[in-house]
């Protein structure tokens, strides 16, 4: 059994209070601290995506994503019930408008079965109906164990379990800078300095200052991308009965505007991805100077510009016009047509960026001595927040770490 220590976790998203749930199951005996500028859990990422509770169909079979989110899936469904969370498994349906996206439809259909998705099968106009019957399309991959649920009740839920099991969560607590020692860290804080003999550093848009700060590896950097989702009026609440999604397509690095049902039963559409001006602003203009400053001044953000001018040219209909980002969910859903929605709080993806502007499609974590960073965590981060915390765990035990 390893050794008691102490552990810091920094972030109180849904990866963070993860980690720290599993650090006091394995290291019993432990102290383990949560520490979280924001006052309260889930302020940023975790508390401002769609909910959706992803199965493992784009991901390369064998990959660290298409591992973890299956893994990741079966853990969530475990808490949900042991905890009474909102948990429904309404399923998903990619379709394909265009006969040019049909093979690319069948490409993510074979990642799917080498990843073990269950039930996952393809779709001609006639089974489209039968599963949607106000959706359109040539084929579809339905994937019927696709679910949503409330990632911010689950990142509660963690929490509670973390205190229960001697933990400590504070909130109001910024982390500055880190500072490896000989046989541990220092943690300088908002509140103060204090030791620890490791840190795990989930800190989602941060990421990249703090790894930087702690002597890790300037790059990946983290690029911020903010999504817009519009609420459908009240009246669209049942146009579906799970999730629509369009078929990725390779020229454009995000998955473009989709429907999605919440866990309230509330029908949302989107998000568009543009570059967000700053890394934690959610209204307005969310302009912040030294966010937009970092971004401009990282030459791997004009590489991946000048790349994906289509994108930007695609994505920037979307920001500015309402109707034209309800027209593209129309394709899929025609009664959508002339439908009003409502501007819901943007999402901001913190995603991680190398020095040549590929952004990072897998999860990337940096491992030193003392201190473990999580640099890049995409969607599906939160499908895989518990399996992530077992694989980082794992690699504590097996490095003898603490």
């Amino acid at each position: 059994m390893p050794q008691a220590k102490s552990f810091t976790v920094v972030g109180a998203g849904i990866i963070g209070a993860a980690v720290a749930r599993e650090l006091l199951a394995r290291y019993p005996g432990s102290s383990v601290t949560v520490v979280e500028k924001e006052q309260a859990a889930a302020g940023h990422q975790t508390g401002h995506n769609s909910g959706v509770v992803h199965a493992g169909l784009y991901y390369e079979p064998g990959g660290l994503k298409a591992k973890l989110c299956r893994r990741g899936v079966e853990l969530l469904q475990d808490l949900a019930q042991a905890r009474s969370l909102p948990y429904e498994q309404c399923g998903k349906l990619v379709v394909a408008l265009e006969a040019d996206e049909e093979q690319r439809l069948k490409n993510i259909f074979e990642r799917a079965q080498a990843n073990g998705v269950p039930g996952v099968g393809m779709l001609g106009p006639d089974g489209i109906k039968d599963i949607e019957p106000n959706a359109v399309g040539r084929m579809a991959l339905h994937s019927p164990g696709t679910a949503i649920i409330s990632y911010a009740a689950v990142t509660e839920a963690l929490l509670d379990e973390v205190r229960l099991a001697g933990g400590e969560v504070r909130f109001g607590c910024a982390v500055e800078r880190i500072e490896e020692l000989a046989t541990g860290v220092r943690l300088h804080t908002s509140t103060g300095q204090f030791l620890a003999d490791h840190v795990i550093v989930c800190a989602g848009s941060q990421s990249d200052r703090l790894a930087r700060g702690s002597g890790a590896n300037a790059q990946p950097s983290v690029v911020p991308f903010f999504g817009q989702y519009f609420q459908l009026e009240e009246s669209y609440r049942t146009i579906l009965n799970g999730l629509v999604y369009p078929v990725p397509d390779p020229k454009y690095p995000f998955l473009g505007v989709h429907l999605t049902k919440r866990v309230d039963g509330q029908m949302m559409v989107g998000p568009n991805a543009f570059l967000s001006l700053s890394r934690e602003k959610y209204h307005g203009l969310g302009l912040d100077f030294k966010d937009l400053g970092e971004v401009m001044a990282n030459p791997g953000f004009w590489k991946f510009a000048s790349r994906n001018l289509p994108t930007a040219v695609r994505e920037i209909r979307t920001v500015v016009s309402e109707q034209f980002f309800l027209r593209e969910a129309a394709k899929y859903v025609p009664s959508l047509e002339g439908a009003k929605a409502t501007r819901l709080t943007r999402g901001i993806r913190a995603q991680a960026m190398d020095a040549d502007g590929k952004l990072l499609d897998d999860f990337a974590i940096d491992y030193r001595d003392h201190a473990t960073h999580i640099r890049n965590a995409p969607s599906p981060g939160a499908t895989s927040s518990l399996a992530i915390a077992e694989y980082i765990v794992d690699s504590l035990v097996s490095r003898s770490i603490a």
